[in-house]
C-alpha cells in the first residue's frame, strides 16, 4: 500500500492524489499523507506551498468527514472503524484525553503522529464543537504540512532523510515546548 502511493508522485495526478489521500488518511485510510507529500514536493520544490496547502485542505475535509461518522454513524460505521484498527482502548483514553483538555487534544493530533482518524471521529461522536474542531485541525494540520514541506524546499533530500528518521521525536518535542510555553505564560501571570 505504501508503494501504491509513492507510485502517484509519479503520475500527473499527483497532487489530485495528495488531496484525496489527506481526505481519507483523516476518517479511515491507514498511510498518511506526509509520505506523498514528501514525494512530491521532492519532485517539484517550487510548488511546496501548494502542496502543503492542498494537504492541509484535504485533511482538514477528512476529518469533517471523521467528525460526521462520529456525530451521525458511530454504532454504524464509527465503531468499525474503530474495531478495524483494533483502537477501542485507544478510543476510552481518547474520551478521557476530551474531558480534561477539549480542543488542545485535538490540536495535539492534528500535529503529531498520533492516529488523527480517531480523533475525528471521536470529535463528533462526543459533541464537539465543530467550528472549534475545523480551526484547531486547520492550524494543527497547517503546521504539520507545512512544515514538512517548507523543510524539504529548504534542506531537499537530507531533510527527508532526517523526516523519516526523527518525525515522532520532533512532533512531540514541539508539543512539549508548547504547552511549556502556556504553562509558563500561566504560571507568570
Amino acid at each position: 500500500m505504501y508503494d501504491w502511493v509513492l507510485g502517484w508522485a509519479e503520475s500527473p495526478y499527483g497532487a489530485s492524489a495528495l488531496f484525496l489521500l489527506a481526505v481519507a488518511e483523516s476518517s479511515v485510510f491507514p498511510i498518511p499523507p506526509d509520505v506523498l507529500l514528501i514525494a512530491l514536493v521532492l519532485g517539484a520544490p517550487g510548488r511546496w506551498w501548494k502542496l502543503g496547502a492542498l494537504c492541509t485542505a484535504g485533511s482538514v475535509v477528512g476529518g469533517m468527514g471523521g467528525f460526521v461518522i462520529g456525530k451521525f454513524l458511530m454504532e454504524s460505521l464509527g465503531m468499525r472503524i474503530i474495531d478495524l484498527y483494533h483502537a477501542q482502548a485507544y478510543f476510552e483514553q481518547v474520551r478521557a484525553w476530551y474531558l480534561q483538555y477539549d480542543l488542545w487534544i485535538v490540536f495535539v493530533a492534528a500535529f503529531t503522529p498520533i492516529p488523527y482518524k480517531v480523533f475525528t471521529i471521536a470529535s463528533g461522536a462526543f459533541d464537539m464543537n465543530l467550528l472549534g474542531f475545523c480551526a484547531v485541525s486547520l492550524v494543527g494540520r497547517g503546521m504539520r504540512f507545512f512544515l514538512v514541506a517548507g523543510l524539504l524546499r529548504v534542506a531537499g533530500p537530507a531533510m527527508k532523510r532526517f523526516i523519516d528518521r526523527y518525525f515522532d521525536l520532533l512532533a512531540v518535542a514541539f508539543v512539549v515546548l508548547l504547552v511549556g510555553g502556556f504553562a509558563l505564560v500561566k504560571y507568570l501571570r
